[in-house]
């Protein structure tokens, strides 16, 4: 039932927070405003609920250490997505025309961070949160990426090929996040940095999402396998292999500080031999 509880409040707070900075898409300053506060109140309810719901310190989303755990995934997330774009325009299917609009950076950076808090919240820290304590990390990364690709499948210009390569890419990659660092504090750095490269940076296309422009006037072209086409460069084949080098670096990582967790039944079995 504690699940349920966590569902409702995280799904709700979305619900809220996404209408609202919805309502101000045209003013890029109440739009960021809008989109700090919808982050802020998000992480808040969650902590409440998660507190009230399983008797504990929220410890996934303690201050300590937040601030510099939200930069490094900001910087990876923008650095991975770089690399992805680059690459594209090394082929010729990424052209910067001149510079965009900061402004509409500026209202980029508040939509995405509400959307990359909320879904965090949702996805690694109410699912995969509580599919790990029964199944493990890897029966809980399959599933919850899996989730997160088909979640994306209701943009207005979303394919199968692109909740695919986001089941395959960005899933594992968040989740190994969470499991690498044993906070949330991480994957929403993350997914912010990714998401605002893309949109508010590089002005591609963020999951088939009709992403306004940001800093550069650019475009892309050629094939989906290599643009990643109306999705944007989350479908392109670069991203499934620069998303998998993160993820197995980060899984390297959890694995060396013992963060790995079995399935419920092979933990006890486990605990049975060691008395």
């Amino acid at each position: 039932m504690r699940v349920v509880w966590q569902l409702l409040a995280v799904v709700l707070v979305s619900m809220v927070a996404g209408q609202s900075v919805a309502a101000a898409e045209d003013d890029p300053w109440a739009t960021l405003g809008l989109g700090l506060v919808a982050s802020v109140l998000s992480v808040y309810v969650y902590a409440w609920v998660v507190g009230r719901t399983e008797k504990r310190a929220v410890t996934e989303v303690a201050r300590k250490g937040a601030v510099g755990a939200v930069g490094r995934g900001v910087l990876i997330g923008t650095l991975v997505f770089a690399a992805v774009v680059a690459n594209i325009a090394f082929v010729g299917h990424y052209e910067v025309d001149g510079w965009g609009s900061y402004t509409g950076a500026v209202g980029l950076a508040g939509f995405m961070a509400g959307a990359s808090v909320t879904e965090e919240l949702l996805f690694r820290g109410v699912l995969f949160r509580t599919m790990e304590e029964r199944f493990g990390t890897w029966g809980a990364l399959v599933p919850t990426s899996v989730l997160f690709g088909a979640w994306h499948l209701a943009n207005p210009d979303a394919s199968l090929w692109g909740a695919a390569v986001i089941a395959l890419s960005a899933g594992p990659m968040l989740g190994a996040a969470y499991v690498a660092s044993r906070g949330l504090w991480l994957p929403i750095g993350l997914h912010f940095g990714w998401n605002f490269a893309a949109s508010g940076i590089f002005s591609t296309e963020v999951s088939g999402n009709d992403t306004q422009q940001g800093l550069l006037d650019a475009s892309t072209s050629g094939p989906t396998l290599i643009s990643g086409g109306a999705f944007g460069p989350e479908a392109s084949l670069y991203t499934l292999v620069f998303c998998a080098l993160v993820t197995f670096g980060l899984l390297w990582l959890a694995r060396r500080r013992g963060r790995l967790t079995l399935r419920r039944s092979k933990r006890a079995d486990a605990a049975a031999l060691a008395r």
